[in-house]
């Protein structure tokens, strides 16, 4: 079998290595978006937002509610099965549409006038401010860090199950943070678009 070895006397798959050819794609879709930006294409600029927020909020909510309380109930060698192939991948997409999303909400508020709209309307931009940049901050510093250090442990010869859990207490419940919090920018956005 070469995609598994014995580990404990369980079989157990080979976690694979982080593939950096993938910073490539993140940073095509990184120029794609300062090219849209530098355009003032605005039908571009929504479609980018749209689409790059779509997939983020996706991603989050599948892993925060459907996910995450799945492995956090499965054996120690089956979450290791899923988030080691998971992981390599996860941890390239989701900054570049953290980053996406954010950078060009931003500038499609610039372009229509939000960052003009006067109390107490402005309080929903503030709002949809807040709620990325925190989903930002959380997932770039907090879940990214934590992911790559499970994952490091992971592909040990032998894991310490006690290790991962003391590195990711809080990593759960910070996923459900994330879905929370874009259910919360959801309902922000429907509200952008039948008007402030």
């Amino acid at each position: 079998m070469t995609d598994s070895t014995f580990t404990n006397g369980h079989l157990a798959p080979e976690a694979p290595a982080i593939n950096f050819f993938n910073l490539v794609w993140c940073a095509l879709a990184l120029a794609v978006m300062i090219g849209i930006i530098a355009s003032g294409n605005l039908w571009a600029l929504v479609f980018l937002h749209i689409f790059a927020g779509g997939l983020w909020t996706g991603i989050d909510l599948f892993m925060g509610f459907v996910v995450g309380p799945i492995l956090r109930r499965t054996p120690f060698e089956t979450r290791r099965a899923v988030l080691t192939r998971l992981t390599p991948r996860t941890i390239f997409i989701m900054p570049v549409l953290s980053i996406v999303t954010g950078t060009t909400g931003w500038f499609l508020a610039k372009a229509m006038g939000y960052l003009d709209t006067p109390w107490p309307a402005y309080g929903w931009v503030a709002a949809a401010l807040a709620i990325v940049t925190v989903l930002t901050i959380q997932g770039i510093g907090l879940l990214l860090p934590t992911q790559i250090r499970v994952y490091r442990e992971l592909r040990k010869p032998n894991p310490d199950p006690a290790h991962i859990a003391a590195i990711s207490r809080n990593y759960f419940y910070l996923i459900a943070s994330q879905g929370v919090l874009q259910v919360a920018i959801m309902v922000i956005m429907a509200r952008f678009r039948m008007g402030l």
